[in-house]
């Protein structure tokens, strides 16, 4: 299991960049037996799906992962590197429990390994238009090898101002688009985001911030990208950023999903994710389950990592959980 979450991460596979571990996982899938097929968006960019028998469960994670690239390592405890835990270690553990699972005579599960949750989630949304006749969906993601409850809906917005420019000596003869923009930002950021006694509190993340040209002139343009973590439904919160926003910025809705209630089985320890995943965009195969190996926390950062313990934690509960399912 180590040695193969080892080459997943080895392969690079930033968001619109997968093809190359796709083509890995079909091979591996294909070589233990499994029958594999490949759900194409766009040229070069497709899902890996892969099943024995008929996929009552289907074991589903996403294979792309945020830049950058990071350097592979280990030590004694823990595998180092980007999607060691967000989530190429994941499917390692997974492919793991799916051959035990075999070996005991369980075939009635599937693989769905997909593109783009990163961003937009375009791979899931694809295949949530697959006509499998699937009970369940585990979505793998890191919690801890907990169950998750629910998870925080997210409202992903670009702010756009538009200024004019001007010598820095006679600022009074241009408008910042940095400081009116800015402005937007801090009115965001202070407005209540909603609070949900199951999900907790609504977060404003400023992301991305983009303007000017030089030192020495009054900034034209202004960008930036923000992230909102919704305790409350999307529309709602769509409101009331456009009452705070008002006219003074262009805003760009790039993605958003609500609030999400997750299937619970008996038996396992429960969390609740402050994160999105692919969950919302999953419901027509399955009732959604939301379970994984390593620490949130880790994801996405430069010391990206998982604990072996965990993997092998995460690999039994996997093979526990679809036998639960299928029983």
């Amino acid at each position: 299991m180590f040695e193969l979450a080892r080459q997943l991460m080895s392969i690079p596979s930033v968001t619109g960049g997968e093809k190359d571990v796709g083509l890995f996982l079909a091979e591996q899938l294909s070589s233990r037996g499994y029958r594999v097929e490949k759900q194409l968006l766009i040229p070069n960019r497709f899902n890996v799906l892969a099943f024995t028998g008929k996929p009552r469960v289907i074991l589903c994670t996403h294979i792309d992962t945020v830049p950058p690239v990071l350097p592979v390592s280990e030590d004694e405890n823990f595998l180092y590197g980007r999607g060691a835990c967000d989530t190429k270690g994941i499917i390692a553990a997974m492919l793991v429990a799916g051959d035990r699972l075999r070996e005991e005579g369980v075939n009635d599960f599937g693989y769905l390994f997909v593109v783009g949750e990163e961003q937009k989630g375009d791979g899931a949304k694809a295949a949530n238009k697959l006509k499998w006749e699937s009970e369940y969906v585990v979505v793998g993601e890191p919690t801890g090898n907990k169950m998750a409850v629910a998870q925080k809906g997210t409202l992903m917005i670009d702010f756009a101002v538009t200024g004019r420019a001007a010598h820095s000596g006679y600022p009074h003869e241009g408008v910042s688009a940095i400081e009116n923009l800015w402005k937007v930002l801090q009115d965001c950021a202070a407005a209540n985001w909603g609070d949900d006694p199951i999900v907790g509190k609504g977060t404003f993340n400023i992301g991305v911030f983009n303007g000017g040209a030089a030192g020495n002139v009054v900034p034209a343009t202004a960008s930036a990208s923000v992230m909102i973590r919704l305790s409350e439904p999307c529309d709602v919160a769509e409101e009331r950023l456009r009452q705070i926003v008002g006219d003074r910025a262009q805003i760009t809705i790039v993605s958003s999903s609500n609030p999400f209630v997750m299937h619970v089985v008996e038996g396992f320890e429960t969390m609740v994710a402050s994160f999105g995943s692919d969950v919302p965009y999953l419901t027509n195969l399955g009732k959604p389950i939301l379970i994984g190996p390593g620490s949130i926390l880790d994801a996405h950062t430069a010391n990206e990592k998982v604990s072996k313990q965990e993997l092998m934690e995460g690999a039994a509960i996997y093979e526990r959980l679809v036998k639960r399912l299928l029983s």
